[in-house]
Order: C-alpha cells, then sequence, then structure tokens
C-alpha cells in the first residue's frame, strides 16, 4: 500500500467537502494501515490522529447483534422465538406485534417498531431496562415482518435481551465478551472513558458551508446498543477482521461459531430504496451486490459525526472511516471506490438520476408520511416533487430542516440532494401487500398519513 498517496489522498477529499477531521483505517493482506487528517474540534484545533476516538454511532450495531449470535451459539436464545419470552415484560403499543416480534426481526430492522425513539432515561445502569419498559407507548410504522424500516429502538431491546441472558450491563458485556477478546483497547462506550483518549466532537453546518462545533457531544446513553461506541478506526477493522477470520481474534479465541458467523451474512429483507443495487439486511450487516463481489458494511451517524464500513470478505479487505462533519458521504464515496477497486477489485456504484429524466405523474405521490420522531412532506412543485423532513423528537433542536428537489429516475424512485455539494440519495414511494402507500427514505418506512 502507498501509504504517501492515501494520507494525501484523504486529505485533499476531506479538505475539498469541508470535512474538519477523520480517521482512515484499510485492512488489506492482514495488515491494518492507519491514516489521519485535519482536527477533532474547530474550536480548539486539537489535531486529529490516527489514536484519537470518533463516534461510530450506528455501527455499533453490528457489535451488539454480534452479542446476539454469541447468546444463540450458546444455545441461550432463539432467534424465531418471541421476544417476549426472553423479555416478559417487553411490550408496544400494538398488542399483536408485543406478542409475536421476534429477535430475528429485530436485527433485520423488520419489526416495524417505531425506531427513531430517543428518550434519555439517565446515566444509571438501569438506563436500558428503562428504555425498554418505556416502549410500552410506542408505535409501529409497519406490521410485522411485511418491509424494513431501520429501528433504533429495537436494537436497544436486544441490548436488554443482551443484559437479561447476560446478567451484565450491555456496556460490560461489551467490553468482557468481544472487546477484550478482540484487544480493542481503544472502545470505549461512556464519555468518562472516551476523556482517557484524543476525541472528536461533531460539526455542523449545510453542505457547501464551512461546519461549526456542535452544541451537544454524544447520543444519551439508553441509546448504547444502538449507536454509543467511541473508536479508532483501526478498532473497527479489527472488529470487521473477527467475521473475516470467522469468529477467532488474532491469538485463535473463538468469540462467535464460524456458522453463526455465516448466519450473520445471510440475506433476511430486501431494502426497497436502490434500483437494482441487489441491497439487503442481513442479521446486523447491511449487503450489497456490487459490481467485482458481495460487500457488508454498515454506516452510523450521531450529532455531527458520521462513520463507514465496508468489508469484501472474499478478498479479506476491510475498510473504515470515521469524521466529524462537512459532507463526509462524498469522501466516502470517491475514497472507498478507488481503495475496494484498486485492493478488491469491486467498483463502488454511485446513484444518481439520468441525464433525462423520465416523465413521470407525481401527483399520487404528494402527501405527508409520518413515523416516531420524524415527519416527511412532500409537496408538488410546477411538476416536481419536493420533500421537506423534520425531526420531531429529542433530536428536532440539533438537527436542521431538510429540503431535497426529487428527480425521477422511474415512476416510483427518485433521486434527491440539499445542493450539489452533497451525493444524491434515493427516495422511494412504495405499497406495502396490503396496498398501504409509503415512502422509504434514509433507510425508513413512513406510512402516507394527509394528503395536500
Amino acid at each position: 500500500m502507498d501509504m504517501d498517496h492515501w494520507q494525501h489522498r484523504l486529505s485533499n477529499l476531506c479538505a475539498a467537502h469541508q470535512v474538519p477531521g477523520a480517521s482512515l483505517a484499510v485492512l488489506v493482506d492482514g495488515e491494518i494501515h492507519e491514516f489521519a487528517t485535519g482536527v477533532l474540534h474547530r474550536g480548539t484545533g486539537v489535531e486529529a490522529t490516527t489514536d484519537s476516538l470518533f463516534q461510530i454511532g450506528s455501527i455499533t450495531k453490528l457489535y451488539t447483534a454480534t452479542l446476539i449470535m454469541q447468546l444463540v451459539a450458546e444455545g441461550r436464545l432463539d432467534l424465531d422465538a418471541p421476544v417476549v419470552s426472553v423479555l416478559p415484560e417487553f411490550a408496544v403499543a400494538d398488542p399483536v406485534a408485543t406478542k409475536t416480534v421476534t429477535t430475528r426481526q429485530l436485527l433485520s430492522h423488520t419489526s416495524g417498531i417505531d425506531g427513531d425513539f430517543f428518550l434519555d432515561t439517565g446515566r444509571g445502569d438501569d438506563c436500558v431496562a428503562a428504555y425498554v419498559a418505556a416502549c410500552a407507548g410506542l408505535g409501529q410504522n409497519h406490521p410485522p415482518g411485511v418491509t424494513m424500516s431501520y429501528s433504533n429502538s429495537g436494537f436497544t431491546v436486544l441490548g436488554r435481551i443482551v443484559e437479561v441472558l447476560t446478567g451484565q450491563v450491555w456496556d460490560v458485556a461489551l467490553r468482557e465478551r468481544l472487546l477484550d477478546p478482540l484487544g480493542a483497547h481503544s472502545t470505549v462506550t461512556l464519555p468518562e472513558d472516551v476523556l482517557r483518549f484524543r476525541s472528536a466532537l461533531g460539526h455542523l453546518g449545510e453542505p457547501g458551508e464551512e461546519p461549526v462545533p456542535a452544541p451537544v457531544w454524544g447520543l444519551n446513553r439508553s441509546a448504547g446498543p444502538a449507536g454509543i461506541i467511541n473508536a479508532t478506526a483501526a478498532d473497527v477493522v479489527r472488529f470487521a477482521r473477527l467475521h473475516l477470520d470467522g469468529g477467532r481474534t488474532p491469538d485463535g479465541t473463538r468469540v462467535l461459531g464460524i456458522e453463526h458467523v455465516a448466519a450473520m451474512r445471510q440475506p433476511q429483507v430486501d431494502v426497497p430504496i436502490r434500483q437494482g443495487s441487489g441491497m439487503q439486511w442481513g442479521l446486523g450487516w447491511v449487503l450489497y451486490d456490487w459490481p467485482g463481489g458481495r460487500v457488508i458494511g454498515h454506516d452510523g451517524a450521531t450529532i455531527g459525526q458520521k462513520a463507514f464500513l465496508r468489508v469484501v470478505p472474499e478478498a479479506r479487505v476491510a475498510v473504515a472511516l470515521l469524521t466529524n462533519g462537512g459532507v463526509p458521504a462524498e469522501v466516502q464515496q470517491r475514497l472507498f471506490t478507488e481503495l475496494l477497486t484498486e485492493h478488491a477489485g469491486v467498483a463502488v456504484p454511485r446513484f444518481a438520476p439520468p441525464a433525462d429524466p423520465p416523465a413521470v405523474d407525481v401527483t399520487r405521490h404528494v402527501g405527508t408520511y409520518l413515523r416516531e420522531g420524524y415527519e416527511v412532506e412532500v409537496t408538488n412543485r410546477d411538476g416536481a416533487l419536493h420533500l421537506r423532513g423534520e425531526n420531531t423528537g429529542e433530536l428536532a433542536q440539533i438537527n436542521p430542516v431538510i429540503h431535497l428537489d426529487l428527480v425521477p429516475v422511474t415512476e416510483c424512485l427518485f433521486a434527491g440532494r440539499r445542493n450539489e455539494h452533497e451525493p444524491w440519495v434515493p427516495v422511494v414511494f412504495y405499497t406495502l401487500p396490503d396496498g398501504s402507500p409509503y415512502l422509504h427514505f434514509s433507510m425508513r418506512a413512513a406510512p402516507k398519513t394527509i394528503e395536500v
């Protein structure tokens, strides 16, 4: 690996796309190569280094999924048994969902439980249990099993399953059952542990503008199993290598059975948002069918920080990029395209509308689509669709309202972006088997509620 080339490429891409700081780790030929650029905090000017911690957000879910699969391997958990068989106190607002939702559905985001319920239940060791108790009033955005919708709530419930079956709080189970065997000593969850390291602060701002330090550092502890891990990029790649090595650590310690590693990569549900991409969800992993090979991965986002992990199992290549603001999706797109093409023979597809978009009757898509914590309003502006998205929950004071002009790709698939500085994102209008109209955006399904 040409270290100078990739260091300059990372630095140049981050500068071009207003990313204050970033850390990159690449596993190639059994070696982990590390890079860093920029600053951890624009207010203090502290330099980003390869041993700096960033928030990896929802990549945390892969760690929680691995803990769950350990329990399956030990014969202590049945993926297809109802969650209430393990957590008798588990309940959501829908009585059918309460009785029938399974651990497999939680892992594959098919439970239908409204997913962006961010409730602060305190800093105590009972915070995850208290969060699960509060889910008793949580609604469904679709019936269990009929589609997929990304659910942070579901992964906190999974964290509670880990707690009940291990007798340990999630943070301790994570450390003792996974991080310590991996030698991932720069991976932590709690702020008081993060303080022992150089750590990044998120930055906020519109694409194309210089980002500024975020007013809040991280998420609530109750969101732990869904997204509060802080780590170096190299430690994230060490976790990925565990899955490449069939569940064994570099010293030969068996952390997970090879059959359970394989099971996590088996498709559970199609993701309805990308035309012809073959994008599916496994048990925790996102599965990509890209030109040149099968890829697994996950992204993560917290308050002004974004993280990306892609793994090519056949080539035994893994890449992790951790960032703290700006337009990191564009950095990731360009950098991973170059790295994976060179080292794994895999081409990263870029989603974009056609140069000559088809003529589409957009009137049937107009309306309001509502899910827990987020409202999307789709309007018709002179024959073109416009999307307005707004947080309505605890993140409303932090995340800005977004506006996307939608360009048709097909009758039901559209491409949107805030401005030319950002990559295009897919927006899909579709129906469930019962004919209910839905919007799929940002990996979430939302039912249509109001015609406008």
